[in-house]
């Protein structure tokens, strides 16, 4: 294994929720009066935390969202997860490979504890992720593109950032890996490749992932 850390993303890379939240996301948007199509959501908010969601509506419109955005929002997801929710195909034959290999790897994800939580109880992930293998966006002051959560986590798994590689499906998650000088692999599963640029390489199938780290 060239990496001492495998660092994942959560949300479309461990778990296949982003269709599910920003589906959601979108129409919650449209319905408090800022039209949104589920492609604007990928495109504008994939991969970031909600600090941004709020940021870029205040500033394309002049109007803040409601004080009870976020916990309207979590709590559609957090049911939709319930019914929906599927572990990413190849994800836990991954984990597998890594447990059993021995190598270190941990989760540094911009959504909250809870949600992350939520998702791995759902999908059987929460077997391989114990608290101190999960990172959130909530621990550090900047989420992705940022380094922070990134840098964070290496610094709590005990890992030099230049022997961590990060697993990323958004441009923001890429930006954030790239920032924070580690190489990232780039999932290609629902982002166009052209869209992950910056990334180490690129791959889209989560089962050929541990062969390509080992390679």
């Amino acid at each position: 294994m060239r990496y001492d850390l495998v660092i994942f993303d959560n949300d479309g890379v461990l778990v296949d929720s982003e269709p599910i939240s920003n589906r959601l996301l979108a129409g919650y948007l449209t319905e408090l009066g800022h039209p949104t199509s589920y492609e604007d959501s990928l495109r504008d908010y994939m991969g970031a935390a909600m600090h941004r969601v709020h940021d870029l509506v205040l500033e394309r419109t002049g109007r803040s969202l409601p004080v009870d955005f976020d916990d309207v929002f979590h709590g559609r997801v957090f049911a939709a997860f319930v019914r929906e929710l599927e572990p990413v195909p190849g994800a836990v034959g991954v984990l597998e490979k890594l447990a059993a290999d021995g190598v270190a790897y941990c989760l540094a994800s911009s959504g909250s504890h809870e949600r992350i939580r939520v998702g791995h109880r759902k999908t059987g992930l929460d077997r391989w992720f114990e608290d101190e293998r999960i990172f959130s966006s909530q621990d550090v002051g900047r989420g992705k593109p940022a380094p922070d959560l990134f840098l964070h986590a290496a610094e709590r798994m005990g890992v030099a950032p230049e022997r961590c590689v990060v697993v990323e499906d958004s441009p923001l998650g890429v930006r954030a890996a790239v920032a924070a000088g580690m190489d990232v692999y780039g999932f290609t599963a629902m982002t166009p490749a052209d869209r992950l640029a910056g990334a180490t390489r690129l791959f889209g199938d989560m089962g050929e992932l541990a062969d390509l780290l080992r390679g």
